[in-house]
């Protein structure tokens, strides 16, 4: 029986030929082992050319978008262990030790928490920066964790999590998906601190603070009363519904005082108010036991898939590239 695990290393590109040769040599340094996808986001440089010199296995993925990107590779690549990193070169490889060391004990996600070393010295885009904490603190109120980097892009996970994760965004706000569904999924997450520098000198970013911002916010706004509906109709419902309990009282003690109903359209309006408020709230009831329903589907299929598999954190079949790949050479559970 052997203990040897396969890992493949992830990096969707888009126009990074100054940077991504340098991180293909990096992390065959230090996984020599590894093969080392880089998947070409229809870049307009010669970021294939420089990474398929630096040994990389180069494939093309021309719809364009991060979330389409990984997509792709979770459908195409299998291994043990999946490493995501960006081509940017703002992560550094020799973190990855610690990132596999920690989910070989048994985590079905590791995340490379940046905002706890030197991401706030390092970044010099201000408005990522107070981006970062409003997401966090969304997603640690709603789905009661404690993250604290939640679009993180450098971080490992298991062959369960990448075959069970359906990846439904199609840009950058893809992480933030990533983290919610395995808080939802009650999969096993938690983060190690890693280093963090900014792009080199002429590479330049391709997100855009306000307009993928604006997609991660909707991202979360979707996602919390997909998975949470109970809380998020049961809020609404009581804020509508006491907006128009409110008004009742108001024209039920005029009545008291006078004796007449003097505001019918107000008292039909407070009526309908309330009725909006219980629907909801009995919405959010029914959406809850779907739900939960999904859950415990998504469980039953994650045990299933891991029998017949054969995985398992301490047993897996060692490592036997394929031809054309030789050719190139603080903690959350869920709850």
């Amino acid at each position: 029986m052997t203990t040897h695990q396969t890992t493949a290393v992830l990096i969707p590109c888009l126009n990074e030929e100054q940077t991504i040769g340098k991180v293909v040599a990096d992390f065959r340094r230090e996984l020599p082992d590894a093969a080392i996808y880089v998947y070409d986001n229809a870049s307009d440089d010669r970021t294939s050319q420089v990474a398929a010199d630096a040994g990389a296995i180069v494939r093309m993925a021309p719809e364009r978008g991060k979330g389409n990107v990984l997509r792709r590779m979770l459908r195409d690549i299998d291994a043990d262990r999946y490493v995501l990193v960006d081509g940017d070169d703002t992560y550094p490889a020799e973190d990855v030790h610690t990132l596999l060391d920690t989910l070989d004990q048994g985590w079905d996600m590791v995340v490379g928490d940046r905002l706890s070393s030197t991401y706030f010295t390092e970044n010099k885009r201000p408005f990522h920066n107070t981006g970062n904490r409003l997401v966090r603190s969304a997603i640690n109120s709603t789905f009661h964790a404690q993250i604290r980097d939640v679009m993180s892009g450098y971080r490992v996970f298991d062959n369960l999590f990448a075959k069970a994760y359906g990846v439904m965004s199609n840009g950058f706000e893809i992480e933030t998906e990533m983290t919610i569904f395995a808080l939802d999924r009650k999969l096993r997450v938690t983060e190690v601190p890693i280093q963090y520098r900014d792009r080199p000198e002429g590479s330049t970013s391709k997100l855009s603070t306000f307009s993928d911002g604006a997609k991660v916010l909707n991202l979360i706004f979707r996602l919390t009363y997909e998975n949470r509906p109970l809380p998020f109709f049961g809020t609404l419902g009581g804020i509508i519904g006491g907006v128009g309990l409110g008004l009742a009282l108001w024209v039920c003690i005029e009545f008291a005082q006078t004796g007449m109903v003097r505001r019918f359209p107000l008292l039909i309006g407070s009526t309908m108010l309330m009725i909006i408020g219980v629907i909801a709230v009995f919405t959010g009831l029914v959406l809850a036991v779907f739900a939960r329903k999904d859950r415990s589907r998504f469980a039953f299929a994650a045990q299933t898939y891991i029998a017949a598999s054969g995985r398992h954190p301490s047993v897996s079949e060692p490592y036997r590239p394929c031809v054309d790949e030789v050719s190139h050479a603080p903690v959350t559970d869920g709850q």
